[in-house]
């Protein structure tokens, strides 16, 4: 395995997102088809649309309901009467039980959420995210996942704009040499996997071998992004069609990163959105590649997508199998040591949880990520363990088959399971669906059946013993060259006297392995004095996350010995590096820049502008967030960055929201930045202003 990923987390979105209901509207009708011809205007940021939609009445009504939320609506169809509520949208006329209707609307709306209008550099984009029951913020249509529709969508006159949707696509100029962008679904689908993604694209595509088509999007200024980004991703499509036994659900399927996505990424039928912070060059793929996020929404694609949970509480038929799926294709990528290696380290976080009396059910409402996830992934890999992988595999193609575009509980799953195997399956409901605690025992069990792992336990239960004892153990770890067991006799070594480990660090760094090297300049704290030429070439290495190290390691050492002369070496080697899309090694340069007495004076304003540039709105939120950060080490705010992270306080994305808010919160007590605060205030937008008088910071 050469690929280890810093980003653990490949959730497509919160489980929590999911808490609902089966509505009682779906007793009484049936919505068949939603046909929507859209329009975004991007400088009011509204979606306009005229939707037709198809429902057949079960029970005699006097009404059925769609949802959509803060819309205004024209009424168009002349034996139905349309009108809005707040939050739906009512279809009132004598609707007898046994027949189909259609009706149709014109409709207006300004989403306050699940729809975005971003500013990418400059350029406008459009994206949505609709998981839980929130497409119908910007779409009419049934937030009830039971309720399985096909979408149809049609987007006019955005010549300028590539547009992307579920279901096979198609562009056709009309009058006026206006475009016209459509979108056949075929299939029924739940609202939530509803997607729309407008902006500057290029397309390149393969063919799998089933004859899908694979269409990979990507802006143009990423083109020498595109085959190190979806590296492997053929080869994940084939895996599992192949693996799972059945057809891909759709006609095609598509993939396209946008800015400031809320999660990594998200399974909408046929067309999975990613966040751009995984488009990353060959260097980049080592720590945050993104093949995990690749594998688990296209496993989602049949997990979720085709056969759908009835409920919140059965979310792991989701979330579990997408995870263990994605975890089978990425072991014919990277091999069985990465493929036990992440289940040991998600059964650790499992069994601390359990430790700390927070464990929690797999089939209940309101679970962690965590739990549906991962404890999920761990319950799909024990019950292939206990009844055999064929009858596992057999279990698995009935149920897809037989609930296709249908929704599902945990007791439908776990009958096509009993159908196939005379295993009593009593213990494994009780143990891994119903019971709080991890079973980590069991977890371990199964570990202790790979090799590798056998040896990963015996090399760490040395982590109390004296050095002395255990050195050739570990010195014998470091020439194996594995990723793991490397890296752990690096991380044990770093507890010790420098002088007595020496030899293992200068043998660890003839490796040239990437990630014992990079256990090396993140473990250490200092850089010892016999180790500065190796720090020297970690500069150099093939991981971002290394050379960041190396960096700031170097140039703490060389500032404690008074050595600006070899500070500036440092940066000069650095300089011109961006690192992932977060720019962590550029906006570290540019503060240690700042930071170091007599560092080409000529450009230090030049240097400065561009770090307060990187916190603009136009900019990815993870490079904002490192810019207020070192902007805040630096205690150089000024009115342009204060009002940028004033407006990150206010942004969408809940975790940069949160970061900007307590970043502000401290730099508010200063009096200096409150009295900037007063100059800027007429620059300032209706929400900022809102959200500093809720702080009482106005």
């Amino acid at each position: 395995m050469k690929y280890l990923f810093l980003f653990v987390i490949t959730c497509c979105a919160f489980a929590k997102a999911y808490a609902q209901d089966i509505s009682p509207q779906t007793a009484t009708v049936d919505f068949k088809t939603i046909d929507a011809s859209l329009s975004l205007d991007f400088d009011s940021k509204s979606v306009l649309g005229s939707i037709e939609t198809t429902f057949t009445i079960l029970q005699n009504v006097d009404q059925v309901v769609m949802d959509g939320v803060a819309m205004k609506v024209v009424d168009k169809t002349p034996s139905i009467t349309v009108t809005a509520t707040d939050t739906t949208i009512v279809l009132k006329g004598k609707f007898k039980a046994g027949t189909t209707y259609k009706a149709q609307f014109d409709y207006q709306v300004k989403p306050s959420q699940a729809a975005y209008f971003v500013n990418n550099n400059g350029k406008e984009e459009f994206w949505t995210q609709g998981q839980g029951k929130y497409t119908s913020h910007w779409l009419p249509s049934i937030d009830d996942m039971n309720d399985k529709i096909v979408f149809d969508l049609k987007v006019a006159g955005h010549n300028s704009k590539t547009i992307i949707a579920n279901g096979k696509g198609n562009r056709v100029f009309k009058d006026y040499g206006a475009l016209f962008s459509s979108f056949d679904m075929q299939q029924p689908i739940s609202s939530y996997l509803v997607a729309l993604v407008a902006g500057d694209y290029a397309m390149k595509s393969e063919t799998a071998s089933s004859g899908v088509t694979l269409e990979y999007y990507y802006r143009p200024e990423d083109s020498l992004k595109v085959e190190t980004t979806y590296k492997h991703s053929k080869e994940i499509f084939d895996f599992l069609k192949t693996t799972i036994g059945v057809p891909f659900p759709f006609q095609d399927y598509k993939q396209v990163p946008v800015k400031d996505f809320l999660y990594a990424g998200m399974e909408n039928a046929s067309l999975t959105v990613f966040s751009d912070s995984f488009m990353v060059d060959e260097i980049g793929f080592t720590d945050r590649n993104y093949v995990n996020v690749n594998a688990h929404e296209l496993a989602h694609q049949w997990f979720g997508d085709l056969v759908t949970e009835t409920k919140s509480e059965h979310h792991w038929l989701h979330e579990g199998f997408a995870t263990y799926y994605a975890l089978l294709a990425e072991r014919e990528i990277f091999g069985d040591d990465y493929f036990y290696f992440k289940l040991f380290e998600t059964a650790e976080q499992l069994r601390e949880l359990s430790d700390m009396g927070e464990g929690q059910r797999l089939v209940a409402a309101g679970g962690s990520s965590l739990t549906y996830y991962q404890k999920g992934a761990w319950a799909v890999h024990i019950l292939r363990e206990q009844v055999g992988a064929g009858a596992f595999d057999t279990a698995v193609r009935n149920y897809l088959t037989k609930y296709a575009y249908k929704n599902v509980t945990t007791d439908l799953f776990m009958a096509e399971v009993a159908a196939v195997t005379s295993v009593d399956l009593t213990a494994f409901k009780k143990n891994w669906l119903y019971q709080t605690a991890f079973q980590a025992e069991e977890a371990l069990a199964s570990l202790k059946e790979n090799t590798f792992m056998q040896q990963y336990f015996q090399l760490q239960s040395g982590r109390a013993v004296a050095l002395s004892s255990k050195f050739t153990a570990l010195m014998n770890a470091i020439a194996t060259n594995n990723d793991y067991l490397g890296a752990e006799a690096i991380y044990q070594l770093s507890q010790e006297s420098i002088n007595a480990t020496l030899p293992a660090y200068k043998r660890a760094m003839e490796t040239e392995n990437v990630f014992i090297r990079q256990a090396i300049a993140s473990s250490l704290e200092t850089v010892p004095e016999a180790l500065v030429l190796e720090f020297y070439e970690l500069l150099s290495d093939r991981s971002y996350v290394t050379r960041e190290q190396a960096m700031i390691k170097l140039w703490v050492y060389h500032q404690q010995r008074n050595d600006p002369t070899s500070q500036r070496k440092v940066l000069n080697l650095m300089d011109n590096q961006m690192g992932f899309a977060d720019g962590n090694i550029r906006t570290l340069w540019l503060a240690l820049s700042l930071a170091t007495p007599q560092y080409k004076p000529e450009a230090s304003l030049a240097r400065y502008k561009e770090l307060i540039s990187y916190t603009a709105p136009s900019q990815p939120y993870q490079l904002r967030e490192n810019a207020f950060n070192y902007i805040r080490q630096l205690g150089s705010y000024e009115e342009e960055s204060l009002h940028n992270l004033i407006e990150a306080s206010v942004h969408h994305v809940w975790r940069f929201r949160e970061s900007a808010r307590k970043l502000l919160d401290n730099e508010l007590k200063n009096p200096k930045i409150a009295a900037m605060l007063i100059n800027i205030k007429s620059d300032l937008s209706e929400q900022e202003i809102a959200y500093l008088k809720r702080i009482k910071a106005l």
